[in-house]
C-alpha cells in the first residue's frame, strides 16, 4: 500500500484508468442469458489492497431509499456514496490519494468507450444510431449493504444504457452473493439462472435491455456480512436537456442533496 501512496497522482491515476479499461477489454462478451461481461483481477493486488485499507467512513454515506432495500422499521439496509472527483475533498488525505484515481478511472471518457465497443451491437441495435453517437452520462457509486438487503427480478429502466458493478470483498468468503441473472421474470424463465461470483476486484457489465436484461439479487443473512460495491449506471443523456438534467443532479450532491433516480 505505501508504495501506491507514494507514486505520483497522475500516475496512480493513469495506471487505474488503464486497469479498468484493459479488464473490459480482455473480458469475453456473454450471450447468455444476455449480453454481458465478467471482468476479473480488475485491479492489481496492490492497488485493491490499498483501495480496501481506505474505504470511506461511513459517515460519508447516506441511505438510499428504495423498496427493496427498507426494513420493515423504515431504515436501509444500503447505504450510498457518490464518487464524483469534486465530491472526495471531504476525505481524510490519505483516503483521497487512494480513491480520488478511482472515481477519475470510472467517469473517464476513455472506460466509457471501451464498454461501448464491448456492447457496441446490442447499443446500435436498440438505439438505431452509431455507438459513438450515443450519448450517455456516468454516475458512480460505492455501496454498502447489511444484512437484509435484496432487490427482486427486474430489466432496468429505460433511462439506462450500460449498468456496471464492481466488487469489492476482501476474500472468497461472499463469492456466493453475486448478482443473478435470470432468463425471463416469471415462472421457469426466471429460475433458469446465472451468478455473477462476488470476488475480490471482479465484477461484471450489460447493455440495458428492456424485457431482457433480467436480473436480481438474493436476499443476504447476518452470516453473509457487508455487501460492499461500486457501480457505474451509464445513463442515456442523447440530448442537451438530459445531459443537463444529470449534470445539475451532480451539482445538487456537491451541495448534499442525493436526488434519487
Amino acid at each position: 500500500m505505501e508504495q501506491v501512496l507514494s507514486r505520483p497522482m497522475s500516475s496512480i491515476a493513469a495506471t487505474v484508468e488503464s486497469q479498468f479499461v484493459a479488464a473490459v477489454e480482455r473480458s469475453a462478451l456473454q450471450p447468455q442469458p444476455f449480453d454481458h461481461i465478467y471482468m476479473a483481477d480488475v485491479l492489481d493486488p496492490e492497488t485493491y489492497r490499498a483501495l480496501l485499507a481506505k474505504m470511506p467512513d461511513r459517515r460519508f454515506y447516506h441511505e438510499l431509499r428504495h423498496r427493496d432495500a427498507l426494513r420493515a422499521d423504515g431504515t436501509s439496509t444500503r447505504l450510498r456514496l457518490y464518487l464524483y472527483p469534486e465530491l472526495l475533498w471531504r476525505f481524510p488525505a490519505e483516503q483521497r490519494r487512494v480513491w480520488l484515481p478511482v472515481a477519475r478511472a470510472l467517469c473517464s471518457q476513455g472506460l466509457e468507450n471501451a464498454f461501448k465497443r464491448k456492447f457496441g451491437a446490442a447499443l446500435e441495435n436498440r438505439f438505431g444510431k452509431p455507438v459513438e453517437r450515443i450519448g450517455v452520462y456516468p454516475i458512480p457509486i460505492l455501496l454498502r449493504d447489511s444484512h437484509g438487503y435484496r432487490i427482486g427480478i427486474h430489466s432496468d429502466v429505460p433511462t439506462k444504457a450500460i449498468t456496471v458493478q464492481y466488487y469489492l470483498p476482501s476474500d472468497a468468503s461472499q463469492r456466493h452473493i453475486g448478482t443473478i441473472f435470470h432468463e425471463g421474470d416469471t415462472g421457469d424463465l426466471a429460475e433458469r439462472t446465472t451468478r455473477m461470483p462476488f470476488m475480490p476486484a471482479s465484477g461484471y457489465a450489460f447493455p440495458v435491455t428492456a424485457k431482457k436484461s433480467w436480473h436480481s439479487a438474493a436476499q443476504t443473512t447476518e452470516g453473509d456480512g457487508e455487501r460492499i460495491s461500486m457501480m457505474v449506471t451509464y445513463y442515456v443523456a442523447d440530448s442537451l436537456k438530459s445531459w443537463s438534467k444529470y449534470r445539475l443532479r451532480r451539482i445538487l450532491n456537491s451541495f448534499g442533496r442525493h436526488p434519487e433516480r
